[in-house]
């Protein structure tokens, strides 16, 4: 019934579609297995993508030419950049998405892809020969082979859902957990864990009082993730398309936090009924105010789900209490007064496996040709499932044909210092990216995911002909912005001051004369004659490229220190260390360091330095044992 396939894929959330589509795109026959064909790509969480450090992740998929950037693009109501009032290594871009709209896109994108088919069914477990995979077996009886096979299981391992006091399977609402491949896995000398997540309270838009809330808009300026010219539906400032759907904001009160409280001893989380962890900088309203007793308020953002729809998301108020509690405390939010709930908030417990026992490729160590992603990892958001699934997904592609790894360094990309961080360091709670995980982030900026990454993605086959010409034209733009701005500095000249009055704001909008009115040096006729030259010079390049250009000028000093550091770095990067060395034998080693070098068995001296509990003194004697 089924030929033998290169890849198969085990689940359609964001990393089992970003697998699916790399895998098939570089050219491999893909089999992609979801127990449910209808919500491919679905948002099951809130209806959004990107936001601090995770938008950086969706530019850095656009940029390989993987599907995130563009699906999001084209299904966005609302788009912001987050943090323009710091530097531009913290400017994240977000949207706002139509959930319907979301999962459609991404099934159509998956359809159009020659290589991929699909089968609806669960998976049950792996077919595995002399500890190399070589195929799945479902529920249905059937078994299917091929060469690598990627598991993308999401919150679907042995899921059990909690409201108050009640529990029963699924991984998620209206869909039952997958068993099997978990007590597979354990038999085959896997660690494995419990995680929860949870999600809020759906609400009849209809029954809400806007006028009692702050109106959040989008963005008059909208560049969206993929640096593909017309992904997103808005037009712009001066031609606009449609207009952006607003999010709004309210808060909780101390009559909203009584009213929860009288549930904390039917809630599953304070009961002890919930083993797993969950995502500590997402917490539950529940566990905000009981671990915030001292606040009066917390944020709410009520967020549209579409565009044909009144369903909206309360963001803000993931919960596991009893339906009961949710629906009475809601009812005292500021707005919320006549509000009609769709379905309540639960929470969802899962099985996942412990990071460190995976490669860099994210190949298990125990099972050659298998591959995991997303939450299967301990990971928590899109984002980060999606970057690992097109990871998974290259790398799955290669192991078929025994060709070598394709691996990003932290240098490299955020996508680099999420798997790193996850192999080298595992994670006992949902990991979630910041741009403080990431020490070379002035180098890795939403602005040049593309001047990093595309032609890394245009050798895999995945980043097409017309994206390496669009990078080209850019780094081109910017040399010659660069080289433009330089022969003006070479000298004393009235374009130092207008320069530094620039600010933020980009260098091809025209500066205010009147912040420097008040220097009486400037020579004003001049002043006015160097800005039209300006205005006129960088009129001929997009407002994107000159961008890059105002920032790679600005921050040059920081940039050049960052760059140096990486060098550095890789020195320890080069030295690299074999994977069955036997540590114990290193009495000089701290015992700490001999137990987490043999648990984690690093491939280079860089990566056994981030090790928790390698001290820099263990460093260097593993210097000295290797000559060094």
């Amino acid at each position: 019934m089924f030929k033998e396939y290169d890849v198969i894929v085990v689940g359609a959330g964001h990393a089992g579609c970003e697998a699916a589509a790399a895998a098939a795109n570089m050219g491999s026959s893909v089999l992609l297995i979801t127990m449910n064909m209808q919500v491919m790509g679905q948002m099951s969480c809130n209806p959004a993508m990107g936001g601090i450090a995770k938008g950086q992740i969706v530019r850095e998929i656009d940029a390989l030419g993987g599907y995130s950037g563009i699906v999001s693009d084209k299904s966005m109501l609302q788009f912001r950049m987050l943090n323009l009032s710091k530097g531009p290594a913290m400017w994240s871009p977000r949207t706002q998405n139509d959930r319907m709209m979301f999962t459609s896109l991404w099934r159509t994108m998956l359809e159009d892809a020659q290589n991929v088919d699909f089968w609806q069914d669960m998976v049950s477990g792996l077919l595995v020969r002399d500890e190399k995979v070589c195929g799945v077996r479902t529920s249905m009886g059937i078994t299917i082979e091929a060469k690598s096979v990627v598991l993308t299981n999401g919150t679907f391992l042995n899921g059990l859902i909690h409201i108050g006091e009640k529990h029963f399977s699924g991984g998620r609402a209206g869909e039952k957990a997958a068993h099997g491949i978990t007590e597979q896995l354990v038999e085959l000398g896997f660690e494995s864990g419990r995680m929860k997540t949870g999600t809020p309270p759906r609400i009849d838009g209809r029954s809400l009082d806007y006028s009692k809330m702050d109106e959040q808009k989008g963005d008059e300026e909208v560049s969206g993730f993929s640096f593909k010219k017309g992904m997103h539906p808005f037009g712009s400032k001066s031609s606009p398309a449609i207009s952006q759907l607003s999010c709004h904001i309210t808060y909780t009160n101390q009559k909203v936090h009584d009213i929860l409280r009288t549930g904390f001893d039917k809630s599953p989380m304070f009961s002890g009924r919930i083993k797993g962890l969950g995502p500590r900088y997402c917490p539950s309203v529940e566990d905000k105010i009981d671990r915030f007793a001292d606040k009066d308020r917390h944020q709410l953002f009520v967020e549209p789900e579409g565009w044909n729809t009144v369903e909206v998301y309360v963001n803000g108020f993931s919960t596991s209490l009893p339906e009961d509690v949710q629906y009475k405390a809601l009812k005292e939010v500021p707005g919320f007064e006549n509000m009609r709930m769709f379905r309540p908030g639960y929470a969802i417990e899962y099985d996942y496996f412990p990071p460190t026992q995976l490669e860099h490729t994210l190949e298990t160590k125990l099972v050659k040709n298998l591959f995991f992603a997303g939450q299967i990892n301990g990971t928590t958001g899109y984002e980060e499932a999606a970057c690992q699934g097109l990871m998974a997904g290259i790398n799955a592609h290669k192991a078929a044909r025994d060709e070598e790894p394709f691996v990003l360094k932290r240098s490299d990309a955020y996508i680099g210092v999420l798997i790193d961080d996850l192999i080298t360091k595992g994670t006992e709670e949902p990991y979630r990216m910041f741009t403080s995980r990431a020490e070379y982030r002035i180098l890795l900026r939403q602005d040049n995911a593309d001047l990093r990454l595309t032609e890394l993605g245009h050798q895999l086959g995945l980043a097409d002909e017309d994206r390496l010409k669009r990078v080209r034209e850019k780094r081109a733009a910017i040399d010659a912005i660069r080289k433009y701005f330089g022969e003006y500095g070479a000298e004393p000249s009235v374009l130092n001051p207008v320069l530094a009055e620039a600010g933020t704001s980009g260098l091809n909008q025209r500066i205010k004369l009147d912040k420097v009115l008040s220097r009486p040096q400037v020579d004003m006729t001049m002043l006015r004659k160097s800005l039209k030259e300006v205005d006129e010079f960088l009129s001929r390049y997009e407002k994107e490229f000159v961008e890059s250009a105002e920032i790679e000028m600005k921050y040059e000093s920081y940039i050049h220190k960052e760059v140096e550091l990486v060098q550095k770095m890789n020195h320890l990067e080069d030295i690299r260390l074999q994977a069955d060395y036997d540590y114990s034998k290193l009495k000089s080693l701290s015992m700490e360091a001999r137990i987490k070098l043999t648990k984690i068995k690093p491939t280079s001296l860089g990566q056994a330095s981030r090790i928790s509990g390698v001290s820099p003194a263990d460093v260097s004697v593993l210097l000295v044992h290797m000559g060094r």
